[in-house]
């Protein structure tokens, strides 16, 4: 499967997707980009005067890169265009800030894949590699 197909099959819309390039993805591993627009609808009001991209969007973007790029990518021996994708579980423990602007880079390592669901290390760099969070993301992904 191309990663452009996997990128299709996406189950968001913007201003919800937080994918912009798959870099690799395999049986066991994905990884991938997104730059946080500056004028994203989070910033106007997660801290007013010095926006901060908060935990919840990055852990968003290090599921929908981690999870549900590698779980699309686990699933495409099934003929389908529909995928169901629920979060299970997310352990993040945060480091540094994303501001706006920025670009980040997430790379997922599969734990396991049975019976639909998907669970991962990730971890989530900033444009200087330096650590910006990481964590165990799990998920249910069914097509």
């Amino acid at each position: 499967m191309e990663k452009s197909e996997i990128l299709q099959k996406l189950p968001y819309a913007q201003p919800f997707l937080f994918v912009d390039e798959l870099l690799e993805v395999n049986e066991n591993r994905t990884s991938g980009t997104y730059s946080f627009p500056e004028d994203s609808y989070f910033y106007k009001g997660h801290f007013k005067e010095h926006p901060v991209t908060p935990g919840v969007i990055l852990t968003e973007c290090m599921a929908q890169i981690g999870v549900v790029c590698l779980g699309i990518f686990l699933l495409k021996d099934q003929k389908t265009a529909d995928f169901k994708v629920a979060l299970s579980n997310a352990n993040v423990d945060y480091f540094l800030p994303v501001f706006p602007g920025e670009k980040v880079k997430v790379i997922s390592e599969k734990v396991y894949f049975r019976f639909n669901k998907l669970k991962c290390k990730v971890k989530m760099f900033n444009a200087e590699e330096k650590l910006v969070c990481k964590g165990e993301i799990s998920g249910m992904i069914k097509s």
